[in-house]
């Protein structure tokens, strides 16, 4: 289920992002600013000025394909930077609005290295003494898919008078790929990691560092955020010891502190995976020598055809523990020790019905009514199943790193619980009961304008549910901000909110509970969950009248999240057929 190919049947999905802002003829204007490589011309957009595909590394072909980043070369005169950046490598699907027939076709360019700007109007000379906030947004997209065109984020700039940067950053194999060969010749220590992905968003950020002061930003005051896998590449960049110091606040939106092995990712260990770098690499040049070279002179689409793309996607890469930009020991264990992480304020937050996103995906879970929309099969079992899934999620990436992290010393972890479920209904089908707080529904609400679902937006974000909704994005932007500015969310921007504590204080723990005011609203709650919590009250769930059906969601969940593995008191145990 985890397979980002169950995003692409269904346009109701988190990497569908935000829709890029629309000029009309009267409101755009050029608008020039000069960093160290040339000028840049955006745009003014309704008090906003946009510079969109900038530059921020050389583009990463040929010998630099599979290479650390390196900076940009300059250019002469002005460059446009009005219009989106191209996309890096990435499958089409569903997503993408294109027939079914056109999915797993390669689409975007390697040289794709680009960020967006974001910033209140001013000019030249007032940005030069301006110190504001900077934001730099992560997108999600399981590390496959997503580019920077889908995230406007003019209001939280205009609105809270603060720089927002959208970054792009090399996906899939291009991304995470872990093969010694590509080792050889390396002019820099970052040559040996394969966490190419990672270091395009350390490079971004040392673009910020060195230039963002022109469009009015502050480069001691960076905060990074991100969604799904935008959350897992924040989490790295917390463990990243090349990350020090490039940023000062940070927060995981619905990510994972997980990491896979070296070995693993090459395919060195004893149980060789298909999708291992030795593998791959064998199937990309067939019976052809594998060296550095021969990888890098590859066509582009040889590289992506030694995967299956045919439904639109391959398994998610995860972030690799090198011990080169990454701790050898990973992420999880660098977080348990102050001095072996970016020890920066964190907040880390999970929504109640993360995995209802991809369950409404599963055909054993759903059916399809008049052919298009899907209803759960049992909604008792669909809910149970949803909410342990979602808990185990949460547990993994909020309440035991908050853990860890309070315990080495950060006294600056904040947790937040997304609860709002208030979307209407097509048809027959109830969206707030099938997906409710699912995965990457408060990215409408962080960004502060509800295009999130294309064509369904009508249907979710409705008259009846605006006041309210409104109202709790309006809160959740005035949390992000403050704590992006002074890094605590305390009682938000205007200190007219409920006050966030910590998560870990002397008083208890505390998760903020985000939710509309009907629902019980913004508030703290002092629960926490743990694998073991979960699985006791799996086997005590009155709604699961069997052990078999206890046994299939605790089996679901365990496929989540394996830290639940061997905590059912061998009850869901599959016999030996050889016994």
């Amino acid at each position: 289920m985890k397979r980002f190919c169950l995003l692409l049947a269904f346009a109701l999905s988190a990497c569908l992002g935000v829709a890029e802002p629309q000029a009309s003829p009267d409101d755009a204007a050029r608008v020039v600013r000069t960093v160290s490589t040339g000028a840049l011309a955006g745009r003014v957009l309704d008090g906003v000025h946009i510079w969109r595909a900038v530059p921020f590394a050389a583009a990463p072909v040929g010998p630099l394909r599979w290479r650390a980043p390196r900076p940009p070369a300059p250019w002469s005169g002005v460059r446009d930077a009005s219009g989106p950046s191209p996309w890096c490598p990435q499958v089409l699907s569903a997503l993408d609005g294109v027939s079914q027939s056109r999915w797993g076709e390669l689409a975007g360019q390697e040289d794709c290295l680009f960020l967006d700007i974001y910033a209140p109007a001013m000019t030249s000379e007032v940005a030069a003494q301006r110190r504001l906030p900077v934001m730099m947004w992560i997108h999600g997209g399981s590390n496959v898919w997503g580019r920077a065109e889908q995230y406007d984020a003019s209001e939280l700039a205009r609105r809270h008078n603060l720089i927002v940067v959208v970054v792009q950053y090399r996906l899939g194999p291009l991304g995470w790929f872990a093969h010694s060969a590509l080792r050889e010749g390396g002019e820099r220590p970052d040559d040996a990691s394969p966490n190419f992905g990672t270091l395009d968003n350390i490079r971004a950020l040392e673009w910020i560092r060195d230039e963002i002061s022109v469009f009015g930003g502050d480069p001691n005051l960076v905060t990074i955020f991100g969604e799904s896998a935008g959350g897992q590449n924040v989490a790295a960049l917390l463990a990243s010891p090349r990350a020090s110091g490039l940023f000062h606040r940070a927060i995981v939106q619905s990510g994972s502190f997980k990491t896979t092995a070296l070995t693993e990712a090459e395919g060195l260990g004893e149980n060789r995976r298909p999708d291992s770098a030795i593998a791959v690499a064998a199937r990309m040049l067939a019976n052809t020598t594998v060296t550095g070279q021969a990888l890098r002179d590859l066509p582009l689409d040889a590289i992506f055809a030694a995967y299956d793309t045919s439904r639109g996607a391959f398994d998610p890469p995860r972030v690799i523990a090198d011990g080169v930009v990454l701790p050898a020991a990973g992420i999880e264990a660098a977080i348990k020790d102050g001095d072996s992480y970016n020890n920066v304020p964190v907040m880390l937050g999970t929504n109640r019905d993360e995995t209802k996103l991809f369950n409404a995906l599963n055909p054993e879970l759903t059916r399809r009514v008049l052919w298009l929309f899907p209803q759960a099969r049992d909604p008792v079992f669909y809910d149970a199943v949803s909410s342990y899934q979602s808990r185990m999620w949460r547990a993994a990436a909020v309440d035991a790193p908050a853990s860890s992290m309070s315990q080495a010393g950060n006294g600056a972890v904040y947790t937040y619980r997304f609860d709002w479920d208030d979307q209407g209904a097509i048809l027959f089908t109830d969206l707030g009961r099938l997906l409710g707080a699912a995965h990457s529904m408060e990215i409408p609400f962080v960004f502060g304008h509800f295009k999130l679902l294309g064509a369904f937006d009508r249907f979710a974000f409705t008259n009846a549910n605006e006041d309210e909704r409104v109202a709790l994005s309006d809160a959740m932007m005035s949390y992000w901000v403050e704590f992006a500015r002074t890094g605590a969310p305390g009682r938000g921007v205007n200190g007219d909110l409920p006050t966030w504590t910590g998560a870990r204080s002397a008083s208890g723990p505390a998760t903020m509970i985000l939710d509309a005011a009907s629902d019980g609203g913004v508030r703290i709650s002092d629960d926490i969950e743990s694998a073991d919590q979960i699985a006791r009250d799996i086997f005590n769930d009155r709604r699961l009248e069997t052990n078999e059906e206890q046994c299939q969601v605790f089996n679901a969940t365990e496929r989540w999240n394996p830290e639940l593995t061997g905590l059912d008191g061998a009850r869901c145990a599959t016999p030996d057929p050889s016994q």
